[in-house]
């Protein structure tokens, strides 16, 4: 019997075949595809640590921030879920700094396909991160452009026609039905040309590139069984979840007994038992 303790982030992944998992509890890094198949016990142990400043707190805000810094933060801005409202132009962004650091850089507009096909944006180092988090078997790369504000404003076109959202019930319930994302790509690119052709005319016709020699990627994922049915452990309600752990997809741990979204507690200091 093993026991580690320490604050929950996001785990770690690394594209492989299946994809390779690691748990992170606070310095602790646990090869999680070594215990699927074995009983695993969480506790939380009622303490809740900020993942940017470290303070304690009594509710964690945006997966694992205090509320000061959910108020203070760049990253914990509205813009960032929604990149089209970005605002640095008009002077109010949280931290210009870190905007020039890591909005002003090439981002990417991508279909993916998880609980079914939607569209989305990434930074190019976060590619294929962004993909395993999301729990997608299938990604393709559409558009590189300049700047996040403009990858937002391609996704909000493009999002006329898919949904930029996934099911993640229906992502933890199996594999997504194969799709044909080169084909798709050409759909919504045709749909959306006029809107694409007023970008470029405004933003210059090289701040979007369409990526059409683009290869898919596919994604599988450490999984003996899908539940029929999915049920959510939260650790606001329940301390601890245990039960045999039967797979890894997207940041969810997928028990016998139910499923538990890893990111979702951030910050929270967890003793895990294998």
């Amino acid at each position: 019997m093993a026991t580690i303790q320490g604050n929950w982030r996001k785990m770690i992944t690394r594209h492989a075949s299946p994809v390779q998992y690691k748990m992170v509890l606070s310095e602790n890094r646990v090869a999680m595809n070594d215990y699927i198949g074995k009983h695993v016990q969480l506790k939380f142990l009622g303490e809740i640590n900020c993942v940017s400043c470290g303070r304690k707190t009594k509710k964690s805000f945006q997966q694992g921030y205090c509320f000061p810094c959910m108020r203070s933060l760049p990253e914990c801005d509205g813009c960032i879920v929604r990149p089209e409202t970005c605002h640095y132009e008009a002077g109010t962004c949280r931290d210009p700094e870190w905007g020039q650091t890591n909005c002003f850089q090439d981002h990417y507009v991508y279909l993916a396909n998880s609980s079914g096909i939607k569209v989305g944006i990434t930074r190019g180092s976060q590619i294929p991160t962004r993909w395993m988090d999301q729990g997608a078997t299938q990604a393709l790369p559409i558009f590189r452009v300049k700047n996040r504000l403009l990858s937002g404003l391609v996704e909000v076109a493009i999002k006329q026609h898919v949904s930029d959202r996934t099911d993640w019930r229906k992502m933890l319930k199996g594999v997504a039905v194969e799709a044909n994302l080169h084909q798709c790509r050409d759909e919504f690119v045709a749909k959306c040309k006029l809107e694409l052709a007023a970008l470029a005319d405004k933003h210059g016709a090289d701040a979007i590139a369409l990526l059409d020699e683009q290869e898919r990627i596919d994604i599988d994922y450490p999984v003996l069984n899908y539940p029929e049915k999915v049920t959510s452990f939260n650790f606001d309600k329940t301390v601890q979840v245990e039960g045999t752990l039967e797979g890894i997809k997207g940041q969810y741990l997928i028990f016998d007994s139910g499923v538990i979204n890893v990111r979702k507690f951030g910050g929270y200091l967890i003793e895990m038992t294998v």
